[in-house]
C-alpha cells in the first residue's frame, strides 16, 4: 500500500494518539516518603505569630483534586481528553484564634506526580461526553509514562507539586486566596476563589474548601504535548478542581 506523506503523518499521529505517547519509557525510581514525613517542619511557618492557632491536617481520603487535560490540534477529534486524580494529598490549614472571617488563615498542600491516577473509569464517566471515548489500559500506561517522563513533567527530577497561600481576603464562606504554585522547579502566583465552611464548634476543628483554577503549562517551563507539527496536541491550559477537608491535627 502506497501512502502519501500526509497519510503517513496522519497514521503516525493516530498511533501516538491512542496514548498521547510512544512506547512507555521506564521512569527513574522515585524515593517514597512517608505521609507527613517532612511536612511538620515545612508547615511550622503556618503557626508563627499565633500560639493559639489551630493546625488542621488535610484528610486525603475525604478530599479530591482533579486535573483536566484537553486535546487540541487539527486532528483533535481523534484524540482524548484526560483526567488525573490525586489520591494522596498532604497538607495543613492554620486557623488563627478569634478570626471568624479566616482573613489571617493559611494553608499549604502538596502532591506527588508519581502518585497521580490517570483516566480511571469512574473519573471519566463522571465527566460526560467530552470524556466518553474508551481508553485501554495500554493507552493509559503509555500516556502516563509520557506525562511523567523527560518529554513531559520530568517527575523523576521534580516529583512534588506544592501550593501555599500568601494572602487571604473576603469573608466566609466566600474567600479569595493569593496562592503560590511550585511546579517543575518554577514558582508562580495567582488569585483563586474559594468556598470555605468551618465546623460549628468554637475551636473550628474541621474546614472544607472547594474551588478551581486554571494553570498554563508554559508558565512553568513545560511544553504541551504535540506531534506532527501540531496535528495532534494538548492545550496549554489545564483546569484543576478541588474539594478539600482538613481536620484537627
Amino acid at each position: 500500500m502506497n501512502l502519501t506523506p500526509f497519510s503517513r503523518i496522519l497514521m503516525l499521529a493516530v498511533l501516538l494518539l491512542g496514548g498521547c505517547a510512544a512506547t512507555p519509557e521506564a521512569a527513574a525510581p522515585l524515593v517514597a516518603q512517608a505521609p507527613g514525613a517532612v511536612w511538620k517542619e515545612d508547615f511550622a511557618e503556618l503557626r508563627q505569630g499565633s500560639d493559639a492557632a489551630a493546625l488542621l491536617q488535610i484528610d486525603a481520603a475525604a478530599s479530591t483534586l482533579s486535573i483536566h487535560v484537553f486535546r487540541a490540534g487539527r486532528a483533535a477529534r481523534l484524540g482524548h481528553n484526560h483526567v488525573l486524580n490525586a489520591p494522596k494529598l498532604t497538607g495543613f490549614v492554620m486557623l488563627p484564634a478569634g478570626d471568624t472571617d479566616l482573613g489571617a488563615a493559611g494553608f499549604e498542600l502538596s502532591l506527588r506526580l508519581d502518585e497521580l491516577q490517570l483516566d480511571t473509569t469512574a473519573a471519566r464517566s463522571a465527566l460526560g461526553a467530552g470524556w466518553a471515548s474508551a481508553i485501554s489500559p495500554e493507552m493509559v500506561a503509555a500516556t502516563r509514562a509520557n506525562m511523567l517522563g523527560e518529554a513531559g513533567l520530568q517527575a523523576a527530577s521534580y516529583p512534588l507539586v506544592r501550593i501555599r497561600s500568601l494572602r487571604m481576603a473576603g469573608a466566609t464562606p466566600k474567600l479569595a486566596a493569593l496562592i503560590e504554585i511550585e511546579l517543575h522547579g518554577q514558582r508562580r502566583q495567582q488569585w483563586i476563589a474559594l468556598n470555605v465552611n468551618t465546623s460549628a464548634d468554637a475551636e473550628k476543628e474541621q474546614v472544607r474548601a472547594r474551588g478551581a483554577l486554571v494553570l498554563r503549562q508554559s508558565d512553568y517551563g513545560l511544553t504541551p504535548f504535540s506531534v506532527a507539527g501540531g496535528l495532534l496536541a494538548v492545550q496549554d491550559e489545564l483546569t484543576i478542581e478541588f474539594d478539600l477537608l482538613a481536620r484537627r491535627w
